[in-house]
């Protein structure tokens, strides 16, 4: 399903020209906007990509660097996303922007040479070189959520978005054990209606526990970006409801999500 490391990065570099064209016109002033993330500003959410765009690049090149310098950010608290955009809390809206092109241009052109399953350190397990860019490409969507949130924009959901529901899928266990709990042994099915009008499956056919509907909405909900209640997915079961309430992709502390009723406050669509 995840596709070639080329057809993966080259998504990813679509994804990221949408984030771009989101922020092009913004001075300073409009980059300092806040969005949905509580305390974080528009700014915040570019040099957050910028700056992991970075170690992702340190941990493909020179892995016991980034494993030293992960671990002290680490040491000093799991708020480490947060201490990293306070630091570049008043940066030039052009500085950002530059920022984020050139690291994301050497992210891609560094993830280009490397096999899909070189192994690579995070903040967290071990990954995959092409889970590497998954994630990237899903961080790049779900901040650009936030963006998008913040500014009044809609944007196109496209077939892309099949990368971050696979994903989704696969931290399942991750989000359980995040949150204290152990991973569920009963299977869930996944069954999505994709942009493109195809239909996505994951899990047994006949599994009790189940969530449908628009792909949109399932990555909406497994990012954090919108409480499921404000979702047109359908769950059934006690595991597959437990799942989509603590669902978290991205590595780090849990998350605390969008409370229901977000999308309606905010005027965003889905």
């Amino acid at each position: 399903m995840a596709g070639s490391m080329h057809a993966v990065l080259d998504d990813l570099v679509a994804e990221t020209e949408v984030v771009q064209n989101l922020v092009a016109g913004l001075d300073d002033a409009g980059i300092s906007a806040p969005t949905p993330a509580q305390g974080w500003s528009i700014r915040d959410q570019l040099t957050h990509l910028a700056y992991f765009d970075e170690t992702a690049t340190q941990a493909a090149v020179d892995p016991e660097v980034f494993r030293r310098d992960s671990t002290a950010l680490m040491a000093a608290g799991m708020d480490f996303p947060d201490r990293v955009a306070a630091e570049y809390s008043a940066l030039p809206a052009h500085e950002v922007r530059a920022w984020l092109a050139r690291a994301r241009a050497e992210f891609v052109a560094v993830f280009r040479e490397l096999e899909p399953k070189t192994r690579l350190p995070w903040y967290g397990p071990d990954m995959s070189a092409l889970s590497s860019v998954t994630a990237r490409l899903m961080e790049t969507w779900a901040h650009g959520q936030d963006i998008a949130d913040a500014l009044g924009r809609d944007r196109e959901p496209t077939d892309r978005l099949r990368h971050i529901a696979h994903l989704g899928v696969r931290t399942t266990g991750f989000s359980f054990v995040l949150n204290g709990k152990p991973a569920p042994t009963a299977p869930i099915r996944v069954e999505l209606d994709a942009p493109s009008g195809a239909r996505w499956e994951w899990g047994p056919a006949d599994a009790a526990d189940r969530v449908t509907g628009p792909a949109l909405d399932f990555c909406l909900a497994v990012t954090q970006r919108r409480h499921a209640d404000d979702t047109a997915l359908a769950i059934t079961g006690p595991v597959a409801a437990e799942w989509i309430s603590l669902a978290q992709t991205f590595a780090g502390a849990p998350g605390t999500g969008r409370v229901p009723g977000f999308a309606t406050r905010q005027g965003a669509t889905r």
